[in-house]
C-alpha cells in the first residue's frame, strides 16, 4: 500500500505540473489555450492510444463516451484560460467544485447513496470555493473560467462512473484522448503558434507531465485501494499552491487560504465517510 500511496502522490503532483508549463505558454508566450490543450492531448494520445486495449474504438460508438471526451475537453481549454490570468492554486481550488458537482449529480441520476454527513460536507467545500472565488467581491480575475472547468469536469467525472464498467481503465483512457484530439482539432487549427525549439520543449513537457500523471494514477488504484488513495488527490490543491509560488511567485490572500483549507478538509473528511461506496474524485485529466 505504501508504493501506491508513493506513486499517488507522484501522480497528483504531476498533473498541476502539467498545468504550470500550460500557464507559461498561455500567459507568457501567448499561445491560444485551445492549442495548449490540443498539443497536450496529442502527447499524450502518443503514449496511451498506441497501446489501447482493444474494443478501444468500439467505444466510440456510444454517446456518452463522446459526452465524457468533450466535457474533459472542454474543462482543459477553460482551466487554461483561467490560468492565463489567474493564480495556479486559486485555479485550482475553483476547479475543485467539480467533484462536489458531481456528488449531486451521481445522487440524482445514478441514484448513488448519498448520506446527510457527506452532503453536510459536500456543502461546507462549496463555500470554500467561494471563499477562493468570492464572485463580484475581488477573487482574482478569470477565476470564473476556472469555476466553468470544475462544473465541466463534474459532468466527466459523473459520466466516468456510469461508464466505468463498460471497459477498463486503458481504454477508457484512450478514447478520451480520441474524443478529445477530435474536439481540439478544429478549434486549434487557427491558433498555430511560429514554432520554436523553447516552445516545442513546452508543449511537450506540458503534454508529459500530464500523460504521466495520469497513468501514474491508474497504476496507484491498481495497485492500492481506491478509498485509501482517494483523500490524496487533494494533495493536487498544495502541488499547485507549491508551483505557482515556486514559479511564478504567486501565493493566495489569507481569504484563499481559508478557503482552500476548508476544500481539503471537506474533501478528507467526506472521502473517509465514504468507505468503498463512489467517490467522484478516482478520475483521470488528461
Amino acid at each position: 500500500m505504501g508504493r501506491a500511496i508513493l506513486i499517488m502522490f507522484c501522480a497528483m503532483t504531476l498533473v498541476p505540473m502539467g498545468d504550470s508549463v500550460g500557464k507559461v505558454l498561455t500567459a507568457h508566450y501567448a499561445v491560444a489555450p485551445a492549442f495548449v490543450a490540443f498539443a497536450r492531448y496529442l502527447v499524450g494520445a502518443a503514449f496511451v492510444v498506441t497501446t489501447a486495449p482493444r474494443g478501444t474504438w468500439a467505444l466510440l460508438r456510444r454517446p456518452l463516451v463522446w459526452l465524457r471526451g468533450l466535457s474533459l475537453a472542454l474543462a482543459i481549454v477553460c482551466i487554461l484560460t483561467a490560468l492565463s490570468t489567474a493564480p495556479l492554486g486559486n485555479v485550482f481550488a475553483a476547479f475543485f467544485v467539480g467533484p462536489l458537482l458531481s456528488y449531486a449529480a451521481s445522487a440524482l441520476w445514478l441514484k448513488e447513496r448519498v448520506t446527510v454527513a457527506r452532503t453536510a460536507l459536500i456543502l461546507l467545500g462549496f463555500a470554500g470555493v467561494l471563499m477562493v472565488v468570492r464572485p463580484g467581491l475581488g477573487g482574482a480575475p478569470g477565476l470564473g473560467w476556472a469555476v466553468l472547468a470544475g462544473t465541466l469536469y463534474g459532468v466527466y467525472l459523473t459520466l466516468n462512473r456510469a461508464l466505468s464498467a463498460i471497459a477498463p481503465p486503458h481504454g477508457l483512457l484512450a478514447s478520451q484522448m480520441i474524443v478529445g484530439l477530435a474536439v481540439l482539432t478544429p478549434l486549434a487549427i487557427g491558433h498555430i503558434p511560429a514554432m520554436t525549439v523553447p516552445l516545442a520543449l513546452l508543449f511537450l513537457a506540458s503534454g508529459l507531465a500530464s500523460a504521466a500523471g495520469n497513468m501514474l494514477l491508474l497504476i496507484a488504484y491498481r495497485l492500492g485501494s481506491g478509498t485509501a488513495l482517494a483523500p490524496l488527490v487533494y494533495f493536487q490543491l498544495i502541488a499547485a499552491v507549491g508551483l505557482g509560488w515556486a514559479v511564478f511567485g504567486d501565493l493566495p490572500d489569507t481569504i484563499s487560504w481559508a478557503g482552500m483549507a476548508v476544500i481539503v478538509g471537506a474533501g478528507l473528511l467526506s472521502a473517509r465517510l465514504a468507505r468503498g461506496s463512489f467517490t467522484p474524485l478516482r478520475a483521470d485529466r488528461a
